[in-house]
């Protein structure tokens, strides 16, 4: 009989657990994924390196002198 009621028990605390979890996570959704990201890699040393690649990346598909056409 002691088992039915530590099963019982045990039940309960599991209910209790995940009625909590539930609470936290529909509190916890953020309205945009941007906002959840955006600054955490502001501390970040290698940001500033990654940022500059990007740039040179993008300047590198960009002519440095625009070719006239030949008449």
């Amino acid at each position: 009989m002691s088992t039915n009621t530590s099963l019982e028990e045990r039940l309960a605390a599991v209910e209790a657990a995940v009625t909590k979890l539930q609470k936290q996570v529909a509190v916890s959704q953020p309205t945009n994924w941007l906002q959840q990201i955006t600054g955490s890699f502001k501390d970040e040393p290698a940001f500033e390196e990654v940022l500059a690649y990007g740039r040179a990346i993008r300047q590198s598909d960009e002519p440095i002198i625009e070719i006239q056409d030949e008449r």
